[in-house]
């Protein structure tokens, strides 16, 4: 009867590791689903600026990734939608200028005019770009917001947004340079992971 109960305990105990490790897994799963469909929602309406969120510099130049951002943040201010559009992008080791600085030049040459862009040059991760740019809001008495980046990167974007008390509204690029399932799995991996991390430290 005493091997019975050890060996009953250690089905109980394998059949709950098992549990847990599948509720992970379907957790994972959903805030992947959930990140991927809110990708697809654009709600840009009219707001004082758009926010551009940072891409790392290409030798000294935009990426593609950065790139298509901007673009599309030239796209909502020739529409009317926008008044400004804030660049964020610190000095990245080794370069010269921030990326800030490096995407008003990318954006002047575009035909955004300059009087229409204001840089946030301090970050160097998502979070830093939602901070320094409400400040940069504040200083300027903006009070909304349409956040630009990609797809994938939206869902944890729009959520930093609402921590920081930043009023906003999400519109991904319709173009991006994560087109394949090879770039798109690693991004939505990584946003995924990300996004969980994010909502575990502020429930901390």
């Amino acid at each position: 009867m005493g091997g019975e109960g050890v060996n009953k305990r250690k089905r109980i105990i394998i059949i709950s590791i098992i549990a847990i490790i599948l509720s992970i897994l379907l957790g994972i799963i959903v805030t992947a689903i959930s990140i991927w469909n809110y990708g697809k929602v654009d709600e840009k309406k009219s707001a004082d600026a758009a926010i551009v969120l940072g891409a790392a510099l290409s030798y000294n130049t935009v990426s593609p990734v950065y790139g298509e951002r901007i673009n599309h943040a030239i796209t909502l201010y020739n529409e009317g939608y926008v008044d400004y559009v804030i660049l964020t992008g610190g000095v990245g080791e080794g370069n010269k200028y921030s990326d800030a600085f490096i995407a008003m030049e990318y954006a002047i040459s575009k035909g955004l005019p300059k009087n229409a862009i204001l840089l946030e040059e301090k970050s160097t991760v998502t979070e830093e770009n939602i901070i320094y740019s409400k400040e940069i809001m504040d200083e300027n008495n903006l009070k909304t917001a349409i956040i630009v980046s990609d797809p994938i990167h939206m869902k944890r974007a729009m959520r930093m947004a609402k921590d920081y008390g930043v009023k906003a509204f999400s519109s991904p690029t319709p173009t991006t340079m994560y087109k394949t399932a090879k770039t798109k799995f690693p991004f939505l991996l990584r946003e995924t992971f990300l996004y969980i991390g994010y909502g575990i430290i502020n429930v901390l």
